[in-house]
């Protein structure tokens, strides 16, 4: 994670949305007697959400946890992908 101040975060705002967005680079903007923010891109806030519901609900975090004690147990198998309707076109 990047860290910047707010004045350099300032002048070079395009600058650190690129790094942001383009390489998901999180970066931590420091204020002086002030508490710091965090800049994310869109995709990386949605995909926190997105973790945050489904870890909220008790039957989708059970559900999880068996599917990992599983895998370390070796208990995987592998399938082939089926084709979609939109593999046709």
């Amino acid at each position: 994670m990047e860290a910047t101040t707010f004045s350099d975060f300032r002048k070079e705002l395009k600058t650190y949305m690129d790094k942001a967005t383009d390489d998901f680079e999180p970066i931590t903007i420091t204020r002086k007697n002030r508490q710091n923010a965090v800049l994310i891109s869109e995709a990386e806030y949605n995909n926190m959400v997105e973790n945050q519901y489904i870890l909220s609900n008790p039957a989708n975090l059970s559900w999880l946890q068996e599917s990992l004690v599983q895998a370390k147990h070796g208990k995987v198998s592998q399938h082939d992908l089926l084709a979609s309707a939109d593999d046709d076109e």
